[in-house]
């Protein structure tokens, strides 16, 4: 397969190497979405224990998981994670109900994690048998969300977190275990050192034979199943990578000028040089706009991606301010939710969804398919830049603006109710790209509102609030 790859990678428009993937472009339909769900969904929903690295800290003989494992399921040499996959029934999955509820929550592309770092893969592969489709469940589960979410008109991707399986789970070759077991191989194998790690920079020593292991089934996973995403986590910074990750790319888009249609890569770091693929921040956001389309992947929970029994929930209007302060950062938010094993998901990650498909049915047209502005924004709640601040910022008051644009329209998203009136200084008369304002209208109330515009800025007369979370201001100028 490896030949094939090379060949598909060397005789389209695209080589593998970062001078010609510079040609790449992203597709205008991932421009124009804003706004994706992530699906952390495999057998370690099964413990539902700390978070979706359980299977790797259950073989951390210090950590809380270790404990918990041996206090509640025994040894792990007699009870490893493999046998977690029996428990993994996926009786209650039912694919066009979370179609359903993606619709609701507004989302345009939908993003389940086709095999996390523990090595289970949640689709058919003909290179492994530990996959849904041949064990727990016995169904093809990344198949079963393609079809139901493109019969909505909602764009399939998936993300591949393969890339880190290597040495997930190091831990068990310390101390009696079953991934010491050469019958379980297929699962915890093959056996790569620990990394180093220190901030942003990883390394780590990498066997030829993973890697192609690992391109192959990427690729594999492209050809069977189209998603319009490939989202990659943050080991394959390391830089034994770097030329399969051209090869991929090559592959990938020169499969997608076969199919007609606009695929993207997601990276973190600096796993792909500017240009290549679309940037990405797990957990965090940017302090200002990004020239090129960015992505923020976060979580619905503060503790974990995947289910677990304690999650602690962020709220509807927390993730809507986040929602919005990316998008006018010229970024796209791919929120993430974890289902529980039987398949079902979590009242209280519904409820947000919807909550947030609400906002998004009343103010979306601030949203989807818009621009950013030349200044994200203005208030006094700053944003932290960096991965893993997402619980770092303050409540935005109404002071906080941000703004979009969309053709002549300028939008003015106020992150919580500004009071008896509206004050925008970046409507000044005379500022940049200011104009002279005619006409302002609050999404929601369509009578327009009273308003001057002075040397200070614009300000607008409120009426008595309506709604909840941000409010959105829709002004015309000269």
């Amino acid at each position: 397969m490896i030949d094939i790859i090379r060949s598909v990678a060397a005789q389209g428009p695209f080589q593998p190497n970062w001078e010609s993937l510079k040609g790449y472009q992203i597709p205008e339909w991932y421009k124009d979405a804003k706004f994706g769900i992530f699906i952390h969904w495999g057998v370690y929903s099964v413990p539902a224990f700390g978070n979706e690295w359980y299977a790797r800290n259950m073989y951390l003989v210090d950590s809380a998981e270790f404990k918990h494992h041996v206090a509640t399921y025994g040894p792990q040499d007699k009870f490893g994670y493999k046998d977690f996959i029996p428990m993994f029934q996926a009786e209650n999955f039912d694919p066009d109900a979370w179609a359903q509820l993606f619709v609701e929550a507004g989302a345009k592309f939908i993003m389940p994690v086709a095999e996390h770092h523990d090595g289970f893969a949640m689709y058919d592969t003909a290179l492994s048998e530990w996959s849904a489709a041949k064990m727990g469940p016995k169904r093809d589960i990344l198949s079963e969300i393609a079809e139901a979410v493109e019969k909505r008109g909602l764009i399939f991707t998936a993300s591949s977190h393969r890339a880190e399986h290597g040495w997930f789970f190091s831990g068990g070759r310390t101390f009696p275990s079953d991934v010491q077991d050469p019958a379980f191989d297929g699962l915890y194998g093959p056996e790569q050192p620990e990394p180093k790690i220190q901030g942003d920079a990883a390394e780590g020593v990498v066997s030829t034979e993973f890697l192609e292991d690992w391109l192959a089934r990427t690729c594999e996973l492209v050809d069977n199943y189209k998603p319009k995403i490939v989202w990659f986590d943050w080991w394959i910074q390391t830089p034994l990578f770097e030329p399969y990750l051209q090869l991929f790319a090559a592959y990938y888009y020169n499969r997608a000028a076969e199919w007609g249609v606009g695929v993207a890569i997601n990276y973190k770091f600096a796993a792909f040089q500017e240009g290549t693929a679309v940037f990405d921040v797990e957990r965090g956001q940017l302090s200002g706009i990004r020239p090129s389309l960015w992505q923020n992947d976060t979580s619905v929970s503060k503790s974990s991606w995947g289910y677990t029994r304690d999650q602690d929930y962020k709220s509807a209007e927390s993730l809507i301010g986040d929602l919005i302060d990316v998008v006018s950062k010229n970024g796209a938010l791919l929120l993430n939710i974890g289902p529980k094993p039987d398949g079902t998901i979590p009242g209280e990650e519904q409820a947000l969804l919807r909550e947030i498909g609400l906002w998004l049915t009343a103010n979306g047209e601030a949203i989807y398919g818009t621009r950013p502005w030349h200044t994200f924004g203005e208030g006094p709640t700053e944003v932290a830049e960096g991965s893993f601040t997402d619980t770092k910022r303050a409540a935005f008051t109404g002071e906080d603006l941000r703004f979009t644009v969309k053709g002549d329209t300028l939008y003015v998203i106020a992150l919580a109710w500004p009071g008896e009136v509206l004050r925008v200084k970046s409507l000044a008369l005379g500022a940049e790209q200011a104009g002279t304002v005619t006409e302002v209208t609050l999404l929601g109330n369509p009578a327009p509102q009273q308003f001057t515009q002075t040397a200070e800025g614009l300000q607008v007369v409120l009426p008595a609030r309506a709604g909840d979370h941000a409010f959105v201001f829709k002004i015309s100028r000269d």
